[in-house]
Formats: structure tokens, C-alpha cells, sequence
């Protein structure tokens, strides 16, 4: 007879489950669109323990973060944010406009525009996963979004200064230290100090991942993509209880070829 050290869950369960998840991801929505700011902020401090006086970060405050990030640190985010930005823009350079004459007066093809605007959620509440933001901000700047914005969560109280840097370098028109189904919440539906984005990037838990599935996101006419990344091994991780910094260049070799796997432009094809 077989033994079982560990049975997962029945499908059952795992419906269940992941029902009870939707359900309680649907009711932050609904919050949010209802309450704007008032429900991310109650959110945030219910889940986070987070509620600063402005969850958008000042310039002074991203600079203090620049001026906390070791030599190390600075120098493996602007690599591997070279690899990215390089690799990013030979991808571009392959999207090619069409347009052909294919009879008399009938002209057809398409065009690759880039979205207005992206938000780009990047996790960081457990182990700040700083290689998200090279990989959702730095490719949606070489797309060409006219407005990137991005939220990470608090980590030990307080934004992590690696991922504001890579978040900063990488090209953000808007960064806010904001976690959470409240954070996507926001980017995707609006609040009164938070525009909507047209896009949202990023990976995350199972509860910002289901964030892309209510019917609340569609009818603000967002285009959901929580798209997770072999690169996000860049973190900075804690050993023995003590923080240790490894921010590193996995993600430029996370594939054999040594560019980024998963770095998607916020491009959409239009026809002319």
C-alpha cells in the first residue's frame, strides 16, 4: 500500500477555495469603485498595517531611496535593465506597421500603437521582488506608454529602496508604495488621486492575480494581463533572520540566450 506524506486538496476544496478568493476580491472592488480612496486606504491599513499621508511616493522621497541602495545594488539594476531595454527594443523593431493597396482604392493593414497608459504592480510584501519592475516598467517605457505608473507594497514598514530605485531607473511616471488587490484595484478602475490605466503588468498572489477575472474591470474598458516572469528571481531575500541583499542578474540570464524571457511590450495592433 502506498503512503501519502501529503494529499492536496479535492477538486471540490479547490473550487471552493478559489471561489470564496473571487468573492472576497470582488467585494474590494466594488469598495473601491464605490469609495475611491477612502476604501484602498482602509484596506491598506487593514491588510498592510500601511497608511501613510500620501501613498504616492515625492521626488524627495525616491531620492532618499537612490541614496539607501548599496553600489551593488544600483549597479545589478542598471544592468540588468540594459539587457532588458536592449532586448525590448529589438522585439519592437519587429512589430511593423501594414498597409497595402489590395485592389483599387481598398487599402488595409494595421499599426502597432502604444497604450496611453500602464500600471505595473510589483509584489514585495514578503520577499521584494525587485526584477518586476525591470520587466513591466522598463519594457512599457521602450513600447512608448505615455504614462507608466506603479505600486509595490510596504516592506518591513516601509517602501523597499531597491524596488523604488529599479521602479525609478526603469522609467515611472508614478510610483506608489501600495499593495494588494487595493493596489490593482486602483490602477485598474480609478480612485480621486489615481487615474485609470489601460494595461495592468505585473505578477502577484492569487488574489491580485484575480483581480483580471471580475466584471467590474471590464466595463472600465481595462485590459487586464497579470503576467508573472522567470526574472522576478531577483529579490532580496532574508537568511538566518538577518536581511541579506541579492538583488541580482538572473534576470538577464534566466534564459539560455541570456535575455529576458517575458519582456512584453504594452503594444495593441489597430487598423489604419
Amino acid at each position: 500500500m502506498p503512503r501519502y506524506l501529503k494529499i492536496g486538496i479535492s477538486e471540490d476544496a479547490r473550487a471552493d477555495a478559489d471561489a470564496r478568493v473571487r468573492r472576497t476580491v470582488e467585494d474590494i472592488l466594488e469598495a473601491i469603485e464605490a469609495r475611491g480612496d477612502a476604501a484602498v486606504r482602509e484596506y491598506s491599513e487593514r491588510f498592510d498595517g500601511w497608511s501613510p499621508d500620501e501613498f504616492r511616493l515625492s521626488r524627495t522621497a525616491i531620492d532618499a531611496c537612490h541614496e539607501r541602495v548599496s553600489e551593488r545594488e544600483r549597479t545589478d539594476i542598471e544592468f540588468a535593465q540594459a539587457q532588458i531595454r536592449n532586448f525590448a527594443r529589438i522585439q519592437k523593431d519587429a512589430l511593423r506597421d501594414v498597409e497595402h493597396e489590395t485592389m483599387p482604392g481598398v487599402i488595409l493593414g494595421h499599426r502597432n500603437i502604444p497604450v496611453n497608459s500602464v500600471g505595473s504592480y510589483v509584489p514585495g510584501g514578503w520577499y521584494p521582488m525587485v526584477a518586476s519592475a525591470h520587466m513591466s516598467v522598463v519594457t512599457a517605457k521602450v513600447a512608448g506608454a505615455k504614462r507608466i505608473i506603479t505600486c509595490a507594497p510596504p516592506y518591513e514598514g516601509e517602501p523597499n529602496p531597491a524596488i523604488v530605485v529599479a521602479q525609478d531607473l526603469g522609467g515611472a511616471d508614478e510610483i506608489y508604495c501600495l499593495g494588494g488587490v487595493q493596489a490593482v484595484g486602483a490602477m485598474a478602475l480609478g480612485t480621486e488621486s489615481i487615474d485609470p490605466v489601460d494595461m495592468l503588468v505585473g505578477p502577484g498572489n492569487i488574489c491580485v492575480a484575480d483581480v483580471s477575472i471580475p466584471h467590474q474591470l471590464s466595463s472600465g474598458g481595462t485590459v487586464r494581463r497579470m503576467d508573472s516572469s522567470p526574472a522576478a528571481s531577483g529579490t532580496s531575500a532574508s537568511r538566518g533572520g538577518s536581511r541579506r541583499d541579492s538583488t541580482s542578474r538572473e534576470a538577464a540570464s534566466s534564459s539560455p540566450s541570456g535575455t529576458p524571457p517575458c519582456a512584453r511590450l504594452a503594444t495593441r495592433s489597430s487598423s489604419p
